[in-house]
């Protein structure tokens, strides 16, 4: 089910919690919602399901203007991120209770719950209560009450965030099983930028209720439009300077030169990853010193103080070794840059 979302704004009191909110997003195709807490995330997809009036703007789900419709005939299969399912009830029952809210008979109530169950590669595990389960075969069941509804739509919010690591990278690829399986048009709410691109066919980063940027992850880490982006997604270091050298170069106050693209009228800022940073222990680059040595495994990320300009982040193989306190030169791959109109 195709959704489009125009101008939505929400505001409690003075303060605007969502601003200017506009996207639209094709049937079977998942959207994440990603940013930091309170950058309206959250309120824009409790706006979409019904649980909080828009102050401004229109919500269209198929055509159809649903901003004044009580959530229950919505038709949007939600999951909570604390699950919200009831612990007295079995898991069948669970996940049978939407429907039972809609009057359906016993009959089809039960062949509709064993078909969402199976889904969920819960089978078997009916009669067990929610206490008697992990978290992520918790999060199973949630799923499935939300599943089983056959919605329009399905919203998710920040379903994998109780998860442990691996559970957590284990239940993203079974939601991207089924929603792909399903053909299901999905919102997906979340602060953490690895599940988003993974997930999404397309991500809307959100920052003081706005949309920063609305793209596909791999635009979105390729080519960020604000500093704020390259920050967030990937955590790109951001340097402030100015063009040089007759506008052929843009000098980097903490002493890295890129070639300046005639394309644009203005940089304010360049981003750089950091496993696009080159170090070497001599001959050319900048000089700096190890601040920080991080090991994380196949990679070891570094912070580096350039002298008295600033730090920048280095992630390199971990099979090179540089100490803490030692002195190396840093270079950038200039093809790996990208420039923004606007400073850090």
């Amino acid at each position: 089910m195709h959704l489009e979302l125009n101008n939505l704004e929400k505001r409690f009191g003075d303060v605007a919690a969502v601003r200017d909110v506009s996207l639209e997003l094709e049937q079977g195709k998942v959207l994440s919602l990603l940013g930091p807490s309170g950058c309206g995330k959250t309120t824009t997809l409790r706006m979409i399901a019904g649980f909080e009036t828009p102050t401004h703007g229109t919500i269209r789900l198929g055509g159809r203007d649903i901003g004044g419709l009580p959530a229950r005939f919505r038709n949007i299969g939600m999951v909570f991120q604390s699950y919200a399912l009831f612990p007295h009830l079995s898991v069948a029952s669970n996940v049978a209770f939407g429907l039972e809210m809609r009057g359906m008979g016993a009959a089809e109530r039960t062949e509709r719950v064993r078909r969402a169950l199976d889904v969920v590669r819960m089978t078997g595990l009916e009669e067990r209560l929610p206490k008697e389960l992990s978290g992520g075969q918790q999060q199973r069941v949630a799923l499935a009450r939300a599943l089983v509804i056959e919605p329009d739509l399905l919203l998710l919010d920040e379903p994998l965030s109780a998860l442990d690591l691996k559970l957590r990278e284990e239940m993203r690829d079974e939601i991207h099983r089924i929603v792909r399986e399903l053909n299901l048009t999905t919102v997906f709410v979340t602060h953490d930028q690895g599940e988003a691109l993974v997930l999404s066919d397309v991500v809307a980063v959100m920052s003081n209720g706005k949309i920063e940027q609305l793209d596909a992850p791999r635009v979105l880490y390729q080519q960020p439009g604000t500093a704020f982006v390259a920050r967030f997604i990937g955590g790109a270091n951001v340097l402030p300077g100015r063009v040089g050298n007759g506008g052929a170069s843009f000098e980097a106050d903490c002493g890295l030169s890129f070639p300046a693209p005639s394309t644009m009228d203005r940089i304010g800022s360049v981003a750089i990853r950091p496993e696009d940073i080159l170090l070497s222990r001599e001959g050319d680059g900048v000089p700096a010193r190890v601040d920080r040595a991080r090991f994380l495994g196949s990679v070891v990320e570094y912070t580096l103080a350039f002298e008295g300009k600033g730090h920048i982040t280095a992630r390199i193989d971990a099979k090179a070794h540089y100490a803490e306190g030692a002195m190396i030169r840093v270079a950038a791959a200039p093809d790996r840059a990208v420039f923004l109109e606007d400073a850090p």
